[in-house]
């Protein structure tokens, strides 16, 4: 993900947890939004997306919803951003 320069990097949980921390370069989709199919539109459907959440389930399921609106390359990080946590890897606030 990191050596891809067209990729594209969502958050998508809500506004409150994308502001306490959240991947560098990440943009903030929350998927329990009435219009993240609406926003989702503003993404390039030939490059890669990579998707998470906290743990999971959220981002699997924008991953579905991704993919039912003609995405071909998507992502999702398995465990969250508590897995990446876990890592030690790099967040930001």
């Amino acid at each position: 993900m990191e050596s891809d320069e067209q990729s594209q990097l969502v958050d998508v949980r809500t506004t409150e947890e994308f502001g306490v921390s959240h991947l560098k370069d990440a943009q903030n989709i929350c998927v329990t939004d009435a219009d993240f199919q609406e926003k989702i539109k503003d993404l390039d459907k030939t490059k890669p997306v990579y998707v998470y959440c906290r743990s999971g389930g959220r981002s699997a399921r924008a991953a579905k919803i991704l993919e039912e609106n003609g995405f071909t390359k998507v992502y999702d990080l398995q465990g969250g951003i508590t897995s990446w946590d876990e890592q030690g890897l790099e967040t930001e606030q």
